[in-house]
């Protein structure tokens, strides 16, 4: 989307060695595949795109197929951000939005959010930065691309939240543990977050979160490799509770120690741990 971060993610590409190119047309896209395979030129590529080019959508799908078609490992990520963001952001600016007149911002950013819809749906990645600054879009980008490898292993982001702050909108499987006891109600335990021991020990301790556990074990046992056998690169797992704090945090510590025990090596971040 425009104005959800493209620019700031250029230059985090390129900080880690890639090559980007901005705004290029996606026709244009194949012809630097050809060059890449020259040998002298940079391998890792960045293309920063969007709907300012004339056939966006249909010139990307065709250029995405041609690279895959060459055998380039090929990744496409989508910036996202709520409409209000979006709006306060181009007020800030002062700059246009590519598909509207300056009077009618919001329904251009409404008419490109429709158009990018069901690229969106195919991305590898999503990431909304309607409620990020540019040193946490920063953190989020280097976690995700500067560990990457030429293998095809599946890259694992797991994220704890508060329900009362909002759903996290970038993420591909959301689980809710509410139905533990809260160590909120625990005045000793009530200041602590889910990573001290007491806090982890009382969560752990319940019947429920250790079924909860075995399940999570048993269905990423059987997703985890299905989704690489679909070339799936990314996955983002989000776990919440009510403030997340507390039972959330501790229950993604314990998946990531699980996913781990798998074979897998995945990011864990706690979004709402620090707040009130």
């Amino acid at each position: 989307m425009s104005g959800a971060g493209r620019a700031t993610a250029a230059n985090v590409l390129e900080d880690l060695g890639f090559f980007v190119i901005d705004n290029l047309p996606p026709a244009l896209i194949g012809k630097v595949a050809e060059l890449a395979r020259g040998g002298s030129s940079p391998q890792r590529y960045g293309f920063g795109v969007d709907v300012r080019t004339g056939s966006f959508v249909e010139d990307l799908d065709e250029a995405l197929a041609e690279l895959r078609a060459l055998g380039a490992r090929t990744r496409v990520l989508f910036l996202e951000a709520a409409d209000d963001a979006l709006v306060r952001r181009f007020d800030a600016s002062r700059r246009p939005h590519p598909l509207a007149d300056a009077e009618r911002l919001l329904e251009g950013i409404q008419k490109e959010r429709a158009l990018l819809g069901e690229l969106k749906g195919r991305a590898d990645v999503v990431i909304d930065t309607s409620m990020l600054n540019v040193h946490e879009l920063r953190d989020r980008l280097v976690s995700i691309f500067a560990s990457e490898t030429t293998t095809t292993t599946l890259q694992i982001d797991i994220v704890s939240f508060g329900f009362k702050y909002g759903l996290p909108l970038d993420v591909d499987l959301v689980f809710d543990c509410r139905f533990l006891p809260n160590p909120h109600w625990v005045d000793d335990l009530r200041p602590l977050d889910g990573r001290n021991r007491a806090v982890r020990e009382y969560v752990l301790a319940q019947d429920e979160a250790k079924a909860f556990l075995d399940q999570l074990r048993q269905l990423f046992e059987l997703t985890l490799p299905a989704y690489e056998r679909e070339g799936k690169a990314y996955l983002s797992i989000a776990i919440g509770c009510t403030g997340g704090r507390h039972r959330s945090v501790t229950i993604a510590e314990q998946l990531g120690a699980t996913i781990g025990d798998l074979g897998y090596h995945p990011h864990i971040r706690h979004r709402d741990v620090d707040r009130d």
